[in-house]
């Protein structure tokens, strides 16, 4: 299985600006955050991108992405219909073939030479089948993540055969189906906010939208893995979600801390808060 196409999902009401937004890239460039995901996807490998827009939105998004516009396929959502209708207005991008799934409002940060994204398509490659990318998360963070229930894959430390999937558990739902073996205790499986999905999952959403139902994703994945092999892979970095509260600032704090300029950045950020210490005294 080759993986060559990519999703951007960017339509949703509180999103459409995040994308926009200019951050500091670990190469000391600047660039807006949909540049830095694009990015991410071609170096994983990923040759066309489709990015799913509110109407209206693809011209701010062309500026936004430079030189790579001529890589974009912008796909209007119509209807502000939720989630899963937002990757299935991609079906015609996507047709026969897998494709790496992206939400615009997460950046990844990885903690080795090998992007984030790199890895899990490099995962789905070599398993041949859908795979989403996982973190250890505390309960209290269940409000905001789709999560899973899995068992560890046998001489794997990161793979997970999902068996599992819920849209924002309480922490009751969490501890009923979701607990993984060997995970530490009130720490759950988080979807990271990448996938790499076969076409079966279009079809599900299909099934669903086109009886009336609103579904999201999560509702998808959890059929998938009923129907098909679905992994999850436990990746090796960190995700910032620049929706939320301070989310752009710690996102761009974790990407200069990764970059060229940590030393300066970190000498920087000692000085702030040696001068706050110094102001209180």
């Amino acid at each position: 299985m080759r993986i060559t196409k990519a999703v951007i999902t960017a339509a949703g009401r509180h999103q459409r600006t995040l994308p926009l937004q200019a951050l500091i890239d670990s190469d000391g460039q600047e660039k807006s955050v949909l540049t830095i995901l694009v990015e991410d996807a071609l170096r994983a490998g990923i040759e066309q991108v489709c990015v799913v827009v509110a109407p209206g939105d693809e011209r701010a998004y062309t500026e936004a992405v430079g030189p790579y516009a001529s890589r974009l396929t912008f796909v209007p959502q119509v209807e502000p219909l939720g989630y899963g209708h937002a990757v299935y207005c991609a079906r015609d991008f996507c047709g026969k073939e897998p494709f790496l799934h992206l939400v615009s409002d997460h950046l990844s940060v990885s903690h080795t030479d090998i992007g984030c994204a790199q890895d899990l398509v490099q995962a789905a490659e070599r398993h041949a089948c859908s795979i989403s990318a996982v973190t250890p998360s505390r309960e209290s963070l269940l409000p905001y993540y789709g999560c899973i229930g899995a068992k560890r894959i046998s001489g794997s430390d990161r793979l997970y055969a999902v068996e599992r999937v819920m849209e924002k558990p309480t922490p009751t739902e969490a501890e009923q189906w979701l607990v993984v073996p060997g995970l530490r205790a009130g720490h759950y499986l988080c979807f990271f906010g990448m996938h790499v999905l076969t076409p079966m999952v279009i079809e599900i959403l299909g099934a669903h939208l086109e009886r009336g139902e609103r579904v999201t994703l999560s509702d998808a994945l959890d059929q998938l893995g009923r129907r098909e092999r679905y992994l999850a892979i436990e990746s090796q970095g960190r995700r910032y979600d620049v929706g939320v509260r301070y989310g752009i600032l710690m996102a761009q704090v974790a990407l200069a801390l990764a970059g060229q300029d940590r030393e300066a950045v970190l000498s920087q950020l000692l000085e702030l808060l040696a001068q706050r210490e110094m102001d209180r005294g």
